[in-house]
């Protein structure tokens, strides 16, 4: 008797079948078919396509507040995807890197280092560095003592680490002006021309379709693009492989020798260090840093994020930052769906609602979110999975053979 006659039929989700394609694909037919991809998602902002633009808001501009979110999911997902802490208080990382460019960049803040020795040209440019370096220190001092921990205290600690920021931004008047915020932020100033006097990323750039949203958008795909290369490169490292292996059982990881704490020390400097660029990467854009902007509300956010796209899944993470930033934006202003008359800023308003149900239902039946993470080492894959496919091929083209009993 056949074994194909009795062997269970597997059910492939669509990414899982998109997933075994692209892993089918040579190296250099990857590259071909990604950068055309690419490429067509940074002309969206130019293109517009009638199925995809907002009405309320300018579709550059949430594209560029989209680009900030993937970061972010991008950052989380290292520490709860990868590592698996649960951490409710990424959104204190995300402020400290915004206040960072904006103290030191910012008119107002008694740290400004623009009027002595920095060019205002160039200063965000400068501050960048500065804010991912802070916060790397700061998810080092968080981390070291708090790491210790596991679960719902933990989650409790980094909330907890979350509310203290926003609290300390809005009491430390003398520094951080309090709820009046730092205004005038620095920004990159090139592109100066007479249409645009202040540059293209100035927020004064208004001028459709390459206005500052569009070219904030394009300056978060060369980010997201440099932060993917170097997570993807760790995920196929020995500190990547050290990463599952706490995920899955950190008892089990522990006892077989793995450095844990080491490990989950270092998922949450570099989670923390892409918050903070994330964090300038705001400021820059909207010029103006305000405590309100950094409530436990956008933590909650950012999570769902990783949680819909699929926990330690980058590309997943991205999908989730995607539809958490364009869903509400998309409705904002519409007043009628497919001939359906809506109320669409109402919509929006409930976006919170919506997103907690969301979150119930794919709990219930996909909790492993929309694009799962694939449940095997990195490190060599790729080989292994090219030889076994070839191997599978050769075995599928030769003949039967035929024993002297007769046909098995």
């Amino acid at each position: 008797m056949s074994t194909d006659s009795t062997r269970p039929a597997l059910q492939l989700s669509f990414s899982d079948k998109l997933r075994l394609w692209w892993d089918a694909l040579a190296r250099p037919t990857q590259w071909a078919v990604g950068v055309p991809f690419i490429i067509l998602i940074a002309l969206l902002p130019i293109i517009k396509p009638p199925l995809l633009t907002t009405v309320g808001t300018d579709f550059g501009s949430v594209l560029a507040q989209f680009g900030m979110f993937a970061l972010l999911a991008i950052g989380l997902n290292v520490v709860v995807g990868q590592a698996g802490l649960l951490d409710l208080g990424y959104v204190g990382f995300y402020a400290i890197g915004a206040y960072t460019v904006a103290l030191v960049t910012s008119p107002v803040s008694p740290w400004n280092l623009t009027d002595d020795w920095l060019a205002q040209d160039w200063a965000w440019l400068f501050a960048v560095p500065v804010a991912i370096a802070f916060t790397a220190v700061s998810g080092l001092i968080l981390g070291t003592p708090t790491l210790r921990l596991r679960g719902d205290y933990l989650a409790i600690v980094t909330l907890g680490f979350g509310e203290i920021v926003r609290l300390l931004a809005d009491n430390l008047t003398n520094i951080t002006r309090g709820g009046q915020g730092l205004t005038q932020v620095a920004y990159p100033v090139v592109g100066v021309s007479e249409e645009r006097p202040n540059g293209i990323f100035s927020a004064g750039n208004t001028i459709a379709p390459l206005n500052s949203g569009t070219w904030w958008f394009w300056l978060s795909i060369v980010l997201i693009i440099v932060v993917l290369l170097i997570v993807g490169n760790l995920e196929r490292s020995r500190v990547g492989r050290a990463w599952v292996a706490i995920r899955e059982d950190e008892d089990a990881a522990e006892i077989m020798g793995v450095p844990t704490f080491k490990f989950k020390l270092w998922a949450f400097i570099i989670g923390a260090s892409i918050g903070g660029l994330s964090g300038a990467l705001y400021a820059g854009q909207v010029q103006f840093v305000v405590p309100g902007s950094f409530n436990v509300i956008n933590s909650m956010l950012f999570l769902c994020a990783v949680v819909l796209g699929g926990q330690g899944n980058k590309l997943g993470v991205i999908l989730g930052a995607f539809i958490i930033v364009y869903l509400p934006n998309f409705f904002l202003g519409r007043t009628e769906l497919l001939g359906i008359p809506i109320n669409g800023d109402d919509i929006a308003d409930y976006k919170y609602l919506f997103f907690g149900i969301a979150l119930v239902v794919l709990m219930i039946f996909r909790p492993q979110g929309l694009i799962p993470a694939r449940q095997k080492l990195l490190a060599y894959g790729r080989p292994i999975y090219v030889a076994t496919r070839k191997a599978a091929l050769a075995l599928s083209r030769k003949p039967a053979v035929e024993t002297k009993g007769g046909a098995r």
